[in-house]
């Protein structure tokens, strides 16, 4: 993948070998492979039963889902990342990288999922028992803190700008975007939410979920693990067709004000990403255009101006 950050460190499997050789030399002699990037982090296959996972910027760190994901997956249904081995920061790579035990599976879509009403069902499960998994003593004060988990009125701001952003590229959009201010100013104007507090994935958009025979088979990328209020937990089920948003909401039996604040950190997020993304990773910039299209129809309001994304979303 192109450089997506100012401060990109580059990666090779020449340079995962060398890691390896010099901090794991057992398996140094393993074949590696590209096996794929997300925002944050790069991955290669490690043999057949490891992935090598680095961060992408210097600032990048795993510490998070390294320390907790351990003790909260015996309170989870569905598979989750297990760290293997930890790496240090060193000359060769300025930064701490993990290897983890790969896990087989695809992600989300017409091709893989066989039942969108119990996939939504299936994510409810896991966004229901992640929540209610005891902190264990974690506090957001112990680097447990994103904005993710705080009120929307806090990104009222940013959102604005990305707004403007999302409007600065004009008809190419393919967005009502005089109706995604309308719904954004709608959700700021409803009560904060309201706790207790609990765990959060912090981005369960669907490359982050994998699915086998058909159903959500496990769930990826902790980086953005923090303690926090649920709704913008919600917001990536505005990714998936209506069936499984229908059958998430129900499932969880979220009222009328929570899913509008829900809905409303699903354009936050989007909006976010497209005016970054539209340049460097334009499938991603895609998948925000396809959100904020479900958040319109979500909504019944807005229309579809002429043209169409990037990638064809």
């Amino acid at each position: 993948m192109p450089p997506l950050h100012p401060n990109e460190i580059p990666t090779t499997p020449a340079l995962v070998r060398a890691l390896l050789a010099a901090q794991m030399p057992e398996w140094a002699g393993l074949p590696v492979r590209y096996a794929g990037a997300g925002t944050d982090n790069s991955m290669y296959r490690l043999g057949d039963e490891y992935v090598v996972r680095l961060p992408r910027t210097p600032g990048g760190s795993q510490a998070r889902e390294l320390t907790w994901l351990p003790r909260l997956a015996p309170h989870l249904g569905h598979r989750v990342p297990e760290p293997v081995r930890v790496g240090t920061a060193s000359e060769e790579f300025p930064a701490p990288w993990a290897v983890l035990r790969w896990i087989d599976g695809a992600e989300p879509g017409p091709g893989t999922v066989r039942d969108w009403t119990a996939f939504g069902a299936d994510l409810a499960s896991f966004v229901r028992e992640l929540r209610a998994a005891p902190l264990m003593g974690a506090r957001r004060a112990d680097g447990l803190s994103w904005y993710r988990g705080g009120q929307l009125r806090g990104i009222a701001a940013e959102t604005g700008t990305a707004l403007d952003g999302c409007a600065a590229l004009g008809d190419v959009l393919g967005l009502d975007l005089a109706a995604l201010r309308d719904v954004w100013e709608a959700a700021l104007a409803l009560p904060d939410a309201e706790g207790p507090e609990g765990w959060l994935h912090g981005d369960l958009r669907p490359a982050n979920l994998l699915v086998k025979d058909g159903r959500l088979h496990a769930v990826i990328d902790f980086g953005t693990l923090s303690i926090g209020l649920p709704d913008a937990e919600h917001s990536p089920v505005f990714d998936l067709p209506p069936q499984a948003r229908t059958a998430y909401r129900a499932s969880l039996a979220l009222d009328d004000t929570t899913w509008s604040r829900a809905r409303g950190w699903a354009l936050a997020v989007a909006a976010m990403g497209i005016p970054y993304y539209w340049e460097t990773l334009p499938d991603f910039a895609a998948e925000c255009v396809t959100r904020l299209r479900n958040v319109l129809a979500d909504a019944g309001v807005g229309s579809t101006a002429a043209g169409s994304p990037p990638g064809g979303a």
